[in-house]
């Protein structure tokens, strides 16, 4: 998993490029329709991945999308739905982005332990 911050104002699309290293052959990558660029269904293509992105409305052709792979990009959602319930996280209250993205990482290390810690 990586995480990245961006500005507020900057494109989800623009911004996912330079992350996609870790996609190899026969990996899917989910992604909701911000993402759905030509560009980068050709980086994903070139590293021998398949971008499964909901398709944009106003696109004349319409690239290959699976609902049913899409169904799983829910989990995270539900990751930033949990990180959100720290208060910190929610309200924005760190201003510097080195620490808020460190408070980020905190949290999603705090979730994944207690989902995978031992009930023995």
């Amino acid at each position: 998993m990586k995480l990245k911050l961006t500005p507020g104002q900057a494109h989800d699309g623009r911004s996912a490029a330079d992350m996609l290293d870790g996609i190899g052959s026969g990996q899917a990558l989910l992604a909701d329709a911000a993402y759905d660029s030509d560009a980068l269904r050709r980086q994903v293509e070139a590293q021998g991945g398949w971008l499964c992105a909901k398709p944009v409305s106003r696109r004349r052709e319409r690239p290959p999308f699976s609902r049913w792979l899409y169904r799983f990009r829910n989990v995270v959602e539900r990751f930033f739905n949990r990180i959100k319930h720290c208060r910190a996280i929610a309200t924005r209250y760190e201003k510097h982005d080195e620490n808020y993205l460190t408070l980020i990482k905190l949290s999603a290390i705090r979730l994944w332990i207690g989902n995978n810690e031992s009930m023995s």
